[in-house]
């Protein structure tokens, strides 16, 4: 537990009830069904007390784990999904949406639209609510349609619907409409006032996407969409973000806005984003390798047990040099599908898995301007893992290939 400035922070509450939620939809077998109720019960019991001995109540926790909480004690311990055994893994087919990307454009119009006024009207606010809840229902009816749950569609999709869901929270839409109107205005300013520019038409839009930000500027038009995460960044962040996405990227601007995605804000932010679908969508047990078993073994072998387990995923898509990545900002390693294979030897997975866990121990270093994630420290504690030369080989070979 951390605190601090009257917020508390409960080490575990999301992952506890990932682990809830990834266990009710598998079923839980018959036999382990007073265990579950034991564990989501003790969680619940182990909050409230550390919210009782901190003198406030589970609503005032930050929201990822708020919500955590929330759905924990939502849950009818007495009527749970019991299977007699353990279910087979169904295969993955992904619901794909044509429309949705246009769906996105048209709310991002509304909104760009309703942040030009800084005190917009209360009805005004709502009507876009009610219209971001009406696309919702209509993804939610085809999802049900197919007897699946948003967690099934498409990686893009699901980011757009986790937007559209994040947005029907009112303070998350204040906070938004806010950092539009603020980035708005920025680039308006660089590019009309102080660079003589001849764009014709200037929007910023913030989304829920892979990259930090992405800017396209022409003689007629600039677009920068930056990512959600960033909607509580406070103006030189911003300032930083419009800059560098339209006009000239700098290691100053770089270092500035890789330092704001490592702070508690940012982190936030893309937790609550991602508790919305896509830890329905992770998995960390591959056709031939379990993440979680991996991890208790690297872990006891190299970090004599004392690791905290991050969220472990296989991802959905085969790749040929990058196998695996480590985001800081969410704890989450994700490795590639590439390395789930019976020819792939078990070390090798292992070796990746280590190699990532060390980016979660080894924080990164900015020397001279550039952020340096690979340090001296870090490659020397990498090449103790027993087998570093031959998995180095094997890795080499996948790439190749």
């Amino acid at each position: 537990m951390a605190g601090g400035k009257g917020v508390i922070r409960i080490r575990g509450i999301v992952k506890a009830a990932e682990i809830t939620r990834n266990r009710l939809q598998a079923g839980i077998p018959k036999d382990e069904v007073r265990d579950f109720q034991e564990f989501v019960a003790g969680t619940i019991a182990q909050i409230q007390c550390i919210c009782a001995e901190e003198n406030i109540g589970p609503t005032h926790l930050p929201t990822p784990s708020r919500k955590a909480y929330q759905f924990l004690t939502q849950i009818d311990l007495h009527n749970l999904p019991v299977v007699e055994e353990t279910a087979p893994i169904a295969p993955w087919k992904p619901i794909r949406m044509k429309n949705i990307r246009n769906q996105q454009q048209q709310l991002l119009g509304a909104i760009a639209k309703l942040a030009q006024n800084p005190h917009p009207s209360q009805s005004e606010t709502q009507n876009l609510l009610d219209r971001i809840e009406e696309t919702l229902t209509a993804i939610e009816q085809i999802c049900a349609n197919q007897n699946a749950t948003p967690a099934a569609l498409s990686k893009p999709s699901r980011h757009i619907y986790a937007w559209m869901k994040f947005l029907t929270d009112e303070s998350n839409l204040q906070r938004h409409l806010r950092a539009t109107r603020r980035s708005q205005q920025m680039a308006e300013k660089m590019l009309w006032g102080l660079c003589a520019h001849s764009c014709e038409t200037i929007a910023v839009h913030f989304i829920h996407m892979a990259h930090l930000y992405k800017g396209r500027l022409t003689d007629s038009a600039a677009t920068l969409h930056i990512n959600e995460g960033f909607v509580s960044a406070e103006d030189e962040v911003l300032r930083a973000l419009v800059t560098a996405g339209l006009w000239e990227k700098t290691p100053e601007l770089s270092q500035t806005i890789r330092q704001y995605i490592l702070c508690e804000q940012y982190r936030d932010t893309i937790l609550e984003l991602d508790w919305i679908v896509d830890t329905e969508a992770e998995t960390a047990k591959g056709k031939c390798y379990d993440l979680e078993t991996l991890f208790e073994k690297v872990n006891r072998e190299y970090f004599d047990g004392q690791m905290e387990k991050p969220r472990l995923t296989w991802n959905r898509a085969f790749t040929a040099r990058k196998f695996a990545h480590y985001e800081r900002w969410r704890d989450r390693i994700v490795m590639s599908i590439s390395l789930d294979s019976d020819r792939v030897p078990q070390f090798v997975v292992e070796f990746v898995l280590y190699h990532e866990l060390l980016h979660k121990k080894h924080s990164e270093k900015w020397v001279n301007g550039r952020l340096t994630v690979h340090t001296p420290e870090f490659r020397r504690e990498e090449q103790r893992f027993k087998q570093y030369r031959e998995a180095d080989k094997w890795l080499t070979l996948l790439a190749s290939q």
